[in-house]
């Protein structure tokens, strides 16, 4: 897929990547693209091409409702998450149902409203904004990683579902990226944000079904088949973590 004069959606759109993959494509020469988001009024691009949508992850009618207006997508992509640091062990356990029903439910929601959209509109295509975090954990991150991993193989399956139907699905996964919600305090490599969905874009015109950005990534996807225990001592060393 080639983003010119393609109907794009991309979730959590006014703030972070998802603003960055509204610019990408904006740059590329897309169509038209809904950024849908909880609140539409927050949305600003001075660019007629962009839509803004209603549409909250947590809200099941939201989603559908967004579906039946934005009819004309043939390019989804899923960005919108929270992180909110929770413990699997000592946090309260409603915010560890958070991460999972954001990341892992909500999007799956969402694809389940789409893929009929993109169906009749010809196949198309979906991104999955995933993390290396979907690989690992560290401290603090452990219902956001518990979250990623579960949305990085529910990508594996829907992608086999959804081929018949024409529709590729892709995940791209990076480290920290550099924009104003970075972690606070994080002094590790991170990744220019521009490159994220210039990466993703790049791989659907190659036909990649996973976009890895950064060297951070693909040194965590590599060290995958060795021993753990020297991996997080790796990983953490880079990182600057304990």
């Amino acid at each position: 897929m080639h983003i010119t004069d393609q109907v794009a959606l991309v979730t959590g759109a006014n703030r972070g990547i998802g603003r960055q993959f509204v610019l990408e494509l904006l740059e590329r020469g897309v169509s038209k693209v809904y950024a849908a988001v909880r609140r539409p009024e927050t949305v600003d691009f001075g660019d007629s091409r962009v839509v803004p949508l209603r549409l909250d992850l947590l809200d099941h009618e939201s989603v559908a409702a967004a579906a039946r207006t934005a009819n004309d997508v043939t390019l989804l992509v899923n960005n919108a998450g929270i992180s909110t640091g929770a413990s699997l062990i000592t946090s309260d356990l409603a915010e560890v149902h958070r991460e999972m029903d954001t990341h892992f439910w909500g999007t799956l929601n969402v694809i389940r409203q789409f893929a009929p959209v993109l169906s009749a509109n010809g196949g198309g295509a979906i991104v999955n904004v995933l993390s290396a975090l979907s690989w690992f954990a560290t401290a603090g991150t452990g219902a956001y990683a518990a979250a990623k991993a579960a949305t990085w193989n529910m990508t594996n399956a829907v992608r086999l579902e959804l081929a018949p139907q024409g529709t590729h699905v892709q995940s791209v996964l990076f480290g920290v990226a550099g924009t104003d919600l970075a972690t606070d305090g994080y002094d590790g490599p991170m990744t220019d944000p521009r490159e994220v969905p210039r990466s993703s874009f790049d791989g659907l015109a190659s036909g990649a079904i996973e976009v890895i950005v950064d060297d951070t990534t693909a040194m965590v996807k590599e060290a995958l088949a060795g021993d753990p225990a020297v991996f997080y001592t790796q990983i953490t060393d880079k990182l600057g973590i304990s």
